[in-house]
């Protein structure tokens, strides 16, 4: 009874892993990158590397620029205000055609470059959640069902392994491959285990809303009224009205918000239907001293200056959903954990890429030539060495692109996000071309890319390694060279073994068949 029990969970950690497995990589090495967001987005944006501001510039500042989307009727306009991980202002504001962004130089106020991409908190994040398949929520509902086998597949490599805290301690590097990627499967689910169970059931309950409408609609008429609600948003509930109104002093409502929070800074000032006799101005508190995401929110009416409110505290349900959220998204400050989230998010990534690659070799020999196995290895190597490759690809089209590039009606961004896709379809394609080359071919390639990047980015920006690494607010950039010359040598070494294994092999075979002979 307990041998069918197991089996059968053997048999769906199997299949769950195969199916969603190409997903889930993708979800967790972006989910991994997004940990670094703010200082990809450095490296990414050359016009954002400056010192940091010793004081706030005063909102009023930053007047023209609201007076600029109240001009194009926009629907919103809001600042942010500068970090420990993000030095310049950022203002946004959106009409029904597009969304306006500029970043502000923090001590002189001046609008700066436009980097022309998106960067990691505008592509690389967003694709963590809804893989940039935005069409009637697909990508959410995508990830949410991946998420759902991660969760399967954790309960069901624990039931299936018999000796799983034994083989958490045994590494044979020298023994055949099967075994060698078993161990490593082994010890990176163990080791990472409480956080892939704590990440996975935490962006589910992040998008429960989308997953789970009904606990929704039964207590609210829409979701825009629970969205609004939930974060407190509620003053944002009212009719666009007419236009025509002053916007009041942003500081003098800065000021009293400030009062109100004990002398706490803001980290986002909104004001909604600017121009409007509806505006409203509303202050976000930072939240980066605290796991929980409380969104302490404090709104003024735009044109009078008048308190309107502050968003409650929070209940024992919601604080517990905003403690999860917070715990996923990582917005508290602190560095040790962030690095320690980055180091379990390739933990998590190593546990999805040795199981694939121990179905395959454990495959090989019987299924090796079947259509089904061809395309599950095709879709290993672009789900795994492919995903990296195209990663690197968008981070050297962001600094080989010039600046104001257009082909074929792309814009600049458009055309970094086009080079992830192409060459990723292309190391795909490459799986099922040449598989008995692919996993050399492509951690050579890693190895090469990633050594590009670091060196177009020291010939564009003039900010090598050494340069950075003596320049406190340019140790982002210099971390992120760290990093891509940390994952080129390891994928040489990795292209290095597999060719020594390749050719090990091919000299047994060839022994065997003299022998025969």
């Amino acid at each position: 009874m307990k041998q069918d029990f197991r089996r059968s969970m053997g048999w769906l950690h199997t299949w769950a892993g195969v199916v969603l497995g190409s997903i889930l990589f993708a979800i967790f090495w972006m989910g991994t990158l997004s940990v670094f967001d703010c200082e990809i987005d450095l490296w990414m944006k050359p016009a954002t590397r400056v010192a940091p501001a010793h004081t706030l510039l005063p909102l009023e500042r930053f007047r023209s620029s609201l007076d600029e989307a109240i001009a194009a009727k926009a629907s919103f306009w809001n600042v942010t205000f500068p970090s420990d991980r993000d030095a310049v202002f950022h203002t946004r504001y959106g009409t029904r055609k597009k969304m306006i962004s500029r970043d502000i130089d923090p001590v002189t106020g001046r609008m700066l470059p436009d980097s022309g991409t998106l960067g990691a908190t505008e592509f690389i994040f967003p694709f963590h959640y809804t893989l940039n398949i935005e069409l009637m929520s697909l990508g959410e509902w995508i990830v949410g069902l991946a998420s759902m086998a991660m969760l399967a597949l954790c309960i069901t490599g624990v039931i299936i392994h018999r000796k799983i805290f034994v083989d958490f301690f045994t590494f044979r590097p020298h023994a055949n491959p099967r075994r060698m990627l078993l161990d490593l499967h082994n010890i990176s689910g163990v080791l990472g285990l409480p956080f892939h169970i704590i990440l996975t059931f935490s962006g589910l309950v992040i998008l429960g809303a989308t997953y789970f409408p009904a606990g929704v609609n039964a207590v609210y008429p829409n979701t825009r009224a629970y969205f609004f609600e939930s974060n407190g948003l509620s003053f944002l509930s009212v009719k666009h009205g007419k236009p025509g109104a002053p916007v009041v002093s942003l500081d003098e409502a800065a000021m009293r918000a400030r009062s109100l929070w004990g002398g706490d800074d803001p980290h986002l000032v909104l004001v909604a239907n600017p121009g409007m006799t509806t505006s409203r101005i509303a202050f976000f508190r930072g939240s980066e001293r605290q796991v929980v995401v409380d969104r302490d929110v404090i709104a003024f009416d735009g044109s009078t200056g008048q308190l309107i409110s502050r968003a409650s505290r929070l209940t024992p349900i919601m604080r517990a959903q905003r403690f999860l959220s917070g715990l996923h998204l990582i917005e508290f400050r602190q560095w040790v954990l962030r690095w320690l989230y980055f180091l379990l998010g390739l933990g998590s990534c190593v546990l999805i890429a040795t199981g694939f690659l121990f179905w395959l070799e454990s495959r090989r020999k019987r299924q090796g030539t079947q259509i089904g196995f061809r395309l599950v290895e095709g879709i290993a190597a672009g789900s795994i060495t492919g995903i990296i490759l195209a990663t690197l690809a968008f981070f050297i089209a962001n600094r080989l692109l010039p600046a104001g590039a257009r082909f074929c009606g792309l814009e600049r961004a458009s055309l970094e996000v086009s080079a992830f896709y192409l060459v990723w379809l292309a190391a795909c394609v490459h799986g099922w071309l040449r598989p008995r080359q692919v996993w050399i071919v492509q951690c050579a390639a890693i190895g090469l890319l990633a050594s590009v990047a670091v060196v177009l980015n020291w010939i564009t920006t003039g900010d090598h390694p050494l340069r950075t690494f003596f320049v406190r607010y340019l140790w982002p950039v210099g971390g992120m060279d760290a990093l891509l010359l940390t994952g080129a040598a390891l994928s040489f070494l990795a292209a290095l073994y597999l060719s020594r294994r390749a050719g090990h092999r091919e000299v047994a075979i060839r022994s065997a068949r003299g022998e025969a002979i």
